[in-house]
């Protein structure tokens, strides 16, 4: 005879991997710019604990109206995966052209930007 399972047992989860959390925010597209958040440097830090999302990330400037737009995306892209997205708005470091990955370069590139 089994046991049946608590309904705590039931409600464990397994935290959810950052990298594939990574390669969703590839999906979300910087407005102004056009190229993904994670391409951008945007992306500072991703902890997940079951399937919440904790980010620690920033905009290219302090100043930008975007970051609901953004927010949107982020928990548009990780439905189903993600339960609930807390972002933690950083500005420092500030956010530089140094922080575009090699990828976000050739992107940016395409589109007529002079790096």
């Amino acid at each position: 005879m089994s046991e049946d399972p608590t309904q705590a047992e039931l409600e464990e989860v397994e935290d959810v991997d950052p990298a594939v959390i990574l390669e969703l925010l590839k999906d979300v597209i910087d407005p102004e710019l056009g190229i993904n958040i994670v391409d951008l440097g945007l992306v500072y830090g991703i902890t997940t604990e079951g399937r919440n999302l904790y980010l620690d990330m920033t905009l290219t400037s302090p100043a930008c109206p975007l970051d609901e737009m953004i927010t949107s995306q982020i928990e548009s892209v990780t439905d189903g995966v993600i339960d609930s997205v807390d972002i933690n708005w950083q500005w420092l470091p500030p956010w530089g052209p140094d922080r575009i990955t090699d990828d976000g370069r050739d992107q940016l590139r395409a589109i007529g930007f002079n790096l």
